[in-house]
């Protein structure tokens, strides 16, 4: 997952069944895709082995993003996002038997953009839904 922390909206995502490079890379690619972020972006991310690749950190430089990386051991560093896999694993993940990753793939698109970005409220955006905020914010 890529999150736009300013306004919490989930902007890039990928599915797959082990956590390497090429996931997050997917993910980084729809990101860069929807929003063209301009030279200077910060791209924050944990030290995970994935976010760590030569492959992820050359498509950053390519894209011109400042880099930061959680501090060794600091897991407030990224706390929005681990807030974010807790909210879609309770509303989404843990209430449902799954029959194949298609489904899931398919559950969390229609999640994301059907309800966690449109109409989802967040307290830190003042009760507004990510899109919400966003358009109030342009």
């Amino acid at each position: 997952m890529v999150l736009d922390l300013y306004s919490r909206r989930v902007i890039g995502w990928a599915v797959s069944n082990r956590m390497k490079r090429d996931l997050a890379i997917r993910a980084l690619n729809m990101a860069i895709a929807l929003r063209r972020p301009p030279k200077g972006c910060i791209h924050h991310s944990d030290r995970g082995s994935q976010y760590c690749s030569h492959d992820y950190q050359k498509l950053l430089r390519q894209q011109g993003f400042k880099v930061s990386m959680s501090g060794k051991g600091n897991c407030y560093d990224n706390a929005a996002m681990e807030t974010f896999f807790k909210t879609i694993k309770a509303e989404l993940i843990w209430r449902h038997s799954w029959q194949t990753r298609r489904a899931v793939e398919i559950a969390i698109f229609q999640y994301i953009n059907g309800f966690y970005n449109p109409r989802r409220r967040h307290s830190a955006l003042g009760w507004k839904s990510p899109l919400a905020f966003q358009r109030k914010a342009a």
